[in-house]
């Protein structure tokens, strides 16, 4: 069965009045898909990304139907400690406060292990596991000593759970994230943080077309139940239930966003 996407779903004003961060959020993924509807729920978002000018240009398009007073970016890399603490330290600034981080940013790419070498190993590690491992660290310091509560969400992804030729890099990395939620909730709780990730399956956007082959999305969109992929913005509804005050009992989960068959 192939079937269309539903329509999009008008906001809410489930965040109206919060402070939002989103990585990797430039351009037509998951991260700006989740920029967009942060801001349709009410939210003030500051943009992050390592790519400058996909930032500025997403930042003035979001800037120009939400309000600049309500979107700003910065570049960041989330690899450098010191642009990770200046992404957050904007959004507080600029907003008052800091109440939601999506941890999106993670790079990914295909090769056997027998054939990947340790700098593609290394790559993918230090940007999917270790920046979301250095913007949780920030996020929660930053939360903690506010005293306010707040959310982290972190993208991880249904490979984290599942196997997949050429993917041992990124599978690790996302079980990682998997993983680095799970403990960092147990902690956050102790400050009334919580801490959540999406599990994606497949997501369509150009930065994916881009590192994969046409033949193997033909596939993983064939295994799907409805035969089509996710829109961004379809995982970005579940990442905004998250960060809502709809979750408000969840801590510690990875939620699987996916129709693939069992």
């Amino acid at each position: 069965m192939t079937s269309k996407p539903p329509p999009r779903v008008p906001g809410h004003a489930l965040l109206d009045g919060r402070s939002a961060v989103v990585t990797a959020a430039a351009g037509a993924g998951i991260g700006g898909a989740t920029a967009r509807r942060f801001l349709e729920e009410g939210a003030s978002v500051v943009l992050g990304d390592a790519h400058a000018r996909r930032l500025k240009e997403s930042v003035a398009e979001l800037a120009e139907e939400f309000g600049p007073e309500r979107v700003a970016g910065l570049p960041c890399d989330v690899t450098d400690e010191d642009q990770v603490q200046a992404l957050l330290a904007l959004a507080a600034e600029r907003h008052g406060s800091l109440d939601i981080v999506f941890n999106n940013a993670g790079l990914g790419g295909t090769s056997d292990l027998v054939d990947m070498t340790d700098t593609q190993w290394d790559d993918v590690m230090d940007v999917t596991l270790g920046g979301t491992f250095r913007c949780t660290r920030a996020a929660l310091r930053r939360l903690k000593d506010q005293g306010s509560g707040g959310v982290v969400v972190n993208n991880a992804s249904v490979i984290g759970w599942r196997a997949q030729r050429g993917q041992a890099h990124y599978a690790a990395a996302k079980a990682g994230v998997m993983a680095l939620t799970r403990c960092s909730a147990l902690e956050a709780a102790d400050f009334g943080v919580r801490v959540n990730a999406v599990a994606p399956s497949l997501a369509m956007h150009p930065h994916l077309v881009k590192v994969t082959t046409p033949e193997l999305l033909a596939e993983l969109t064939e295994r799907e139940a409805f035969g089509r992929y996710a829109e961004p913005w379809e995982v970005a509804n579940v990442v905004v239930f998250l960060a809502s005050g709809y979750s408000s009992y969840m801590t510690g989960e990875t939620v699987s966003v996916s129709s693939r068959r069992a």
